[in-house]
């Protein structure tokens, strides 16, 4: 309204016991917010220790499972590796409690579809005459360990919660750890300082081949001398290669999965010496394979000066060609065939005295499967007996378990398990 003085402005001007009424509200807002904020950070900070102990524990327990999931020899599933998973995994606590164990089980993991698959079966899956990739996507191919943990009986505690109603909190955690192939290679995994390309074992699409023979060396893709180093930058010592070869120790120092181990392209007289001298030797005067276990390399670039380590794989090296040997005296007569299962036990021998080395050496070259250029049977004619040469069968047995978990499947599967998941 207007009077005299000019214009006059109406409204109304709340009372200081309106005032004070509002500030206890909102006092009170602020406090509850501030409550709930405490709990959240507090029994949150609670809860992420304890899940992380159960985390650990569950993890403890698939690695145990993992390690312990195949026999010694790598020819059938551990029926005792839930067990041991059990063990471990009871043997952790989350703040002081027990941990609980909801579920451990064996089973498969695959990687192209990022899934575990519970299978309890003890039966191996033959290994041999297939890729990495098939047995990825196998599910009665047994190569992981389940743990699933809780607290639910013994609830993690709720402190600032229990104000607004929390008695406690209910928390689980999972781990799948995975035993996969040969990779990483601790001292001592392998036999001799010899290199095998996987073009040598695999067929033309990847599987593991164990029933074709080769020789080394033939063109640029069946193996080479190595000495068992990774970060050299030439080729091996002479000296160093016989060294390794008569004391029989294999790599001194654990060998990367990925990186390049050093590589020679060609014979090393010293070493193939005396590499055929410990032959006639292991191979009881020349009647016996002779097992060993060899790093794989990729050779798609060639041999030497270095190499990828893709794996690890056990052979049988049935005959070595000197260079003086001659066909008429020294082809050979009589060998025990490679064992072609776990047990061990060669499945009989093969001889054959005919007076003609060429005879017995195409009979022998047919009845081992010793392959040559072009894939084609590593006869006389074929220029199949060669001086210097080392020929060998792919072992078609199931092998120890070897090194860390990262290889490709070339027969032997490893012993240290990784995380997946």
């Amino acid at each position: 309204m207007k009077t005299r003085q000019g214009w006059q402005l109406r409204g109304k001007v709340a009372s200081p016991v309106r005032q004070r009424g509002a500030s206890v509200v909102l006092m009170a807002v602020s406090l509850f917010m501030l409550l709930a904020f405490t709990a959240l950070a507090v029994d949150g900070s609670n809860l992420y220790v304890a899940r992380n102990e159960l985390q650990n524990a569950a993890d403890a327990g698939a690695l145990a499972g993992a390690r312990m999931l195949y026999l010694a020899d790598g020819s059938a599933v551990n029926p005792n590796a839930n067990q041991a998973a059990t063990e471990v995994t009871t043997a952790n606590e989350s703040q002081g409690n027990s941990v609980e164990i909801v579920s451990i089980q064996r089973g498969h993991w695959s990687f192209t579809n990022g899934t575990f698959t519970a299978n309890p079966s003890l039966e191996a899956v033959d290994l041999f005459g297939k890729s990495t990739m098939d047995l990825d996507l196998d599910p009665n191919f047994i190569n992981a360990v389940e743990v699933v943990t809780e607290r639910s009986a013994t609830p993690v505690a709720a402190f600032f919660g229990g104000i607004f109603g929390f008695t406690g909190y209910e928390v689980s955690a999972r781990a799948v750890a995975y035993i996969g192939f040969a990779g990483t290679l601790r001292p001592g995994d392998v036999d001799q300082p010899i290199a095998m390309c996987q073009e040598a074992i695999t067929t033309p699409t990847g599987e593991y081949s164990c029933d074709v023979g080769r020789f080394i060396p033939e063109g640029d893709q069946t193996g080479g001398w190595t000495d068992l180093e990774q970060g050299d930058d030439g080729a091996s010592n002479a000296n160093d290669l016989r060294d390794l070869v008569e004391n029989g120790t294999g790599n001194p120092e654990e060998l990367e999965f990925g990186e390049d181990i050093s590589t020679n392209n060609g014979q090393v007289q010293a070493a193939f010496q005396a590499f055929y001298d410990k032959w006639v030797v292991e191979s009881d005067t020349k009647t016996k394979p002779w097992n060993m276990s060899l790093p794989v390399v990729d050779c798609s670039d060639g041999i030497a000066p270095g190499n990828p380590l893709v794996g690890a794989v056990n052979l049988d090296v049935i005959w070595v060609v000197n260079q003086s040997n001659k066909i008429d005296d020294d082809a050979p007569t009589q060998m025990a065939l490679p064992p072609d299962d776990s047990d061990g036990v060669s499945p009989g021998t093969w001889s054959n005295a005919d007076p003609s080395g060429v005879t017995r050496w195409d009979d022998f070259v047919g009845a081992m499967n010793l392959r040559g250029e072009n894939d084609a049977l590593a006869t006389y004619a074929n220029d199949g007996w060669r001086q210097k040469s080392i020929y060998f069968l792919p072992s078609c047995s199931y092998q120890e378990p070897t090194g860390g978990t990262g290889g490709e499947n070339y027969g032997i599967l490893a012993q240290i398990p990784v995380l997946v998941d």
